[in-house]
C-alpha cells in the first residue's frame, strides 16, 4: 500500500475453474507416477532410465509450479492516488492514476469471446485483467487505451474509482 493511503476499495479474486486445476495437475501426477514406478518399485523407465534423483527433482519442480499456478489471485486496490490491479503470483501489475481516466462504466462481457480467456489479456479491444465472472469496470484512459478490470463487485469498484477521482481533483 502507498504511504498512509487508505483503501477506498479492495478485492481479491481467485481463478475458480476446476477444469483448469485438473488440467494443470496432469504433468506433476504423471511424473509422480514415473518416479514411483522407478524409484519405489524398481522398474526402470526405458532403455536408458534417468536417475532416481532426476525424477524426484523434476517431480518436485512440477509440483511447485502447479501450486504456484493454482494460487494466483487477481488483486484490485483503489486509493485516492491510484487504481492498482495485479496478478499476485505472476508479479504483473497495472497502475492507473485517477486523473488519467477519461470515462468509466460497468460492463458485462464474455471473457472467452471478447478477451480470449481469463488472466491478463491484451487484444485490439484493450487490456483486460479478469479472474472470474463476466462483469467489471471499463476504463477509457486519456491516452486512448482501454482497461477492463474484472470484479465480482463492479458497482462498488466504480463508486470507489469515482470517489478517487473526486479526491484527486481536490
Amino acid at each position: 500500500m502507498a504511504s498512509g493511503a487508505s483503501a477506498l476499495f479492495r478485492e481479491e479474486q481467485s481463478f475458480p475453474q476446476l477444469r483448469l486445476r485438473v488440467t494443470l495437475a496432469i504433468p506433476p501426477l504423471i511424473m509422480a507416477g514415473f518416479t514411483f514406478w522407478q524409484a519405489v518399485l524398481g522398474h526402470p523407465i526405458g532403455k536408458q532410465p534417468p536417475s532416481n534423483a532426476s525424477l524426484v527433482t523434476l517431480t518436485v519442480f512440477l509440483v511447485i509450479v502447479y501450486l504456484r499456478l493454482v494460487t494466483v489471485r487477481l488483486s484490485t486496490d483503489v486509493t485516492a492516488e491510484r487504481i492498482r490491479v495485479c496478478m499476485r503470483g505472476f508479479w504483473r501489475e497495472r497502475r492507473v492514476a485517477p486523473a488519467d481516466i477519461k470515462s468509466m462504466k460497468v460492463v458485462t462481457y464474455d471473457p472467452i469471446r471478447d478477451f480470449r480467456g481469463y488472466g491478463i489479456r491484451k487484444t485490439r479491444r484493450g487490456m483486460a485483467m479478469i479472474a472470474r465472472g463476466n462483469r467489471g469496470v471499463r476504463l477509457e484512459l486519456s491516452s486512448g487505451s482501454v482497461v477492463v478490470i474484472g470484479s465480482s463487485k463492479p458497482e462498488e469498484l466504480l463508486d470507489a474509482i469515482r470517489k478517487a477521482r473526486r479526491e484527486d481533483a481536490s
